[in-house]
């Protein structure tokens, strides 16, 4: 029933039933993930990705090798957009696929930009309904929704590409479904598994579309069905939506649930990141820039070095139960540290920035290495030892619709009276945004040597063809 409804969706979603507002929030997901996939091609993960690639299939990068890769770049800086209902990250799986399916030449696609513009739109509108549908129950069950709903969109995406009739699509949903796979033990343990989740999804959406064309079926009941998806990974939304009469699911509240979600274009409250690190940590580096900068801006003090970071008691940070549950005060790598929020807010004290740059240099620094001498280092390992974080009922209430962040810092010998700073919406979120020229920024950071001029063309994509836009954003030769 619910495969049925999505296809259904997919099917009718026409350019011309998209607003405005939505066109031009899918054009901004555009610009922020072009601004992480080409600085995350440069990363190990990455690196090791397309090295294996190159190892198994030499240089023959299909549609789903290029989906693979585009997946694990897109996703390996933790840079890229998210939905804070649906707990996923949508762009890097929409766009991830639709690069590798229009950039493939081989499939001879006749694409016009106004049916990439509907396919990104209806990619995040199946990702964000479904992730609202099953979350939190499951990402409480330990599964990583971007990898496992994601697989669910990626073949969404290649559906509308591929032009499949709804039997086909329902097929196609059908098996991206029974592949639906990513533990969030990999996120936390600090591995790149995180990145694979995507790179995975991408590749199992893109081969699921191109089986159901060519008549492999998938199941329609495979997500609400006695042994399907609903029930194996997320018990407690199977349980709610039981009916207590026959024991079975009540269709007409998950049919509602449908009609209140798709088409709703939840595109619009996609929040974009600034910052290389966990989304849950975001609240809490923005509550600690807004203590820092109040201190430097004081009276008393004209910059954080004049206090002393050893005047500084202690630090408590407050904050809702997942973000709470990020307290790695021994991160052992990269991946590590950026799930880490006690060093999160140690850094951005003790940096200037944080941008990635910096944050890549604390690794080649000696972060992880205890031998390290070098100031900074050795500054933020002090400030590391006075951080407590604590999980808050009040705080907690208020999530998932906010993501609260308390922190307080206290000063040794009453030198000073302590501070502290609540965040609801941490920067990013639509309540609290940031603008295409933050994005641009953005894009000029990671990607320094980038002619910015040719992003002018994502503003006006709708005059040019599919093979303009991608040539001039250098997607394809």
């Amino acid at each position: 029933m619910i495969i049925h409804e999505l296809s259904r969706f997919l099917i009718d979603l026409k350019y011309d039933d998209i607003p405005k507002e939505s066109i031009e929030k899918a054009k901004l997901c555009f610009l922020d993930y072009l601004s992480v996939y080409f600085r995350g091609l440069e990363s190990e993960n990455s690196k090791i990705a397309i090295k294996t690639i190159y190892k198994l299939f030499g240089d023959n990068f299909n549609s789903l090798n290029k989906a693979f890769i585009n997946g694990i770049a897109s996703h390996s800086l933790d840079l890229d957009d998210g939905h804070r209902l649906a707990q996923l990250h949508p762009g890097s799986i929409v766009f991830s696929s639709l690069l590798a399916l229009i950039s493939d030449k081989s499939l001879d696609l006749d694409i016009s930009t106004e049916k990439f513009i509907e396919s990104i739109v209806a990619g995040y509108e199946v990702a964000i309904a479904l992730g609202i549908l099953v979350n939190p129950n499951h990402r409480n069950q330990g599964f990583h929704s971007t990898g496992t709903i994601g697989t669910i969109a990626a073949g969404a995406v290649a559906s509308k590409i591929l032009n499949l009739n709804l039997e086909q699509t329902e097929h196609c949903l059908g098996l991206c479904t029974t592949q639906s796979a990513g533990l969030l033990e990999a996120d936390h343990a600090g591995t790149m598994g995180k990145s694979f989740h995507v790179g995975n999804a991408c590749y199992g959406g893109i081969i699921s579309a191109f089986l159901a064309k060519n008549g492999f079926t998938g199941g329609e009941s495979i997500i609400d069905g006695k042994e399907g998806f609903l029930k194996a990974m997320s018990l407690k939304t199977y349980e709610d939506y039981l009916d207590a009469d026959n024991n079975d699911l009540d269709y007409l509240r998950i049919s509602k649930f449908l009609e209140d979600n798709l088409g709703k274009f939840h595109i619009n409250e996609v929040y974009l990141k600034k910052f290389p690190f966990c989304r849950h940590i975001h609240s809490s580096i923005d509550s600690t820039l807004y203590l820092k900068e109040s201190i430097v801006n004081s009276d008393d003090f004209d910059s954080l070095d004049s206090i002393g970071l050893d005047s500084i008691d202690s630090i408590e940070v407050k904050t809702y139960k997942i973000a709470s549950e990020h307290d790695n005060f021994n991160p052992k790598n990269p991946q590590d540290l950026k799930q880490s929020l006690p060093y999160a807010v140690a850094i951005s004290l003790v940096l200037n920035d944080l941008s990635l740059d910096s944050i890549d240099e604390l690794k080649d620094d000696g972060l992880f290495d205890e031998k390290s001498n070098k100031e900074y280092v050795l500054k933020i390992k002090e400030i590391i030892s006075k951080i407590n974080i604590i999980y808050d009922k009040d705080l907690d209430d208020l999530a998932p619709q906010m993501r609260p962040s308390q922190v307080t810092i206290k000063f040794k010998d009453n030198s000073r009276d302590s501070i502290k700073h609540t965040v609801y919406y941490p920067l990013g979120e639509v309540e609290n945004p940031l603008s295409e020229e933050d994005i641009l920024e953005k894009f000029k950071l990671l990607n320094p040597k980038f002619n910015i001029d040719k992003l002018q063309i994502i503003k006006h994509m709708e005059e040019y063809s599919i093979d303009e836009l991608f040539r001039e954003l250098d997607l394809i030769d």
